[in-house]
């Protein structure tokens, strides 16, 4: 984990010293150049999540008639279930895997800002807008609650997004969808004020992180839709 941080510092350093060229040095902006390409790089698992996520939606009814057939017995049920999955391509795991590789790149990026003042050549190297990268929530100071707020924000707007798209799919009239539709319901709301508290207790430079990232998303999201829905009408036709 030391190597993987140490790489997550040097490419931080790089791509401050690239806004330095450009006539801007900001570690700001450095962080904001690498969330997006994190997001770049992670954007064919993030299709296939979606997708994933699609595919699973659409395929309820069927999960259904399997599940009121083998209430009885449920080892054959979710054998059933897996060999839907498997005729269908469909890969319930795959849903886990931009959070399983952005855990790690969350925990480096955190351990480089909470050493940051050991590789800045300048204390002011630290500030961007208004607020110091290497510093926390505090109740002195007003402005620490924006990125809070606005990590809260753009977390319920992505949450609205996937969870919109899940009910447009996924219909209605069962009990299993019923519950589903209650649990993602649920998420909406407490994401936001969870996503907001962890951005007060972090250091600023991993809340202008988490809310790149969410702004981001938003956009692949809205983007992975349409491609979604384009294709799905061709096959329609």
């Amino acid at each position: 984990m030391n190597i993987f941080v140490q790489w997550m510092t040097s490419l931080l350093k790089w791509l401050y010293s690239l806004t330095s060229f450009i006539g801007i040095p900001s570690y700001g902006i450095a962080i904001i150049l690498l969330t997006i390409i994190i997001k770049s790089v992670i954007y064919p698992l993030t299709w296939k999540q979606m997708a994933s996520m699609r595919k699973t939606a659409d395929l309820q009814p069927k999960m259904q008639e399997i599940q009121k057939k083998y209430k009885s017995d449920p080892e054959t049920m979710n054998a059933k279930v897996m060999e839907l999955y498997k005729e269908n391509n469909v890969n319930p795991a795959s849903g886990c895997l931009p959070l399983v590789i952005q855990l790690p790149i969350f925990w480096a990026l955190y351990s480089s800002l909470s050493h940051f003042g050991n590789y800045i050549s300048d204390p002011s190297q630290a500030q961007f807008l208004w607020f110091d990268l290497t510093m926390k929530g505090s109740l002195s100071d007003p402005t620490s609650f924006i990125l809070p707020v606005l990590s809260a924000a753009s977390t319920f707007l992505q949450t609205k997004i996937s969870t919109a798209t899940s009910a447009a799919s996924a219909g209605t009239g069962d009990k299993n969808a019923a519950a589903m539709a209650s649990t993602q319901k649920s998420m909406l709301y407490i994401m936001p004020f969870f996503m907001g508290y962890i951005t007060y207790t972090v250091p600023s430079g991993l809340g202008l992180y988490f809310v790149v990232m969410n702004v981001v998303s938003i956009f692949q999201q809205l983007y992975i839709n349409r491609k979604l829905d384009s294709e799905k009408e061709k096959a329609a036709a």
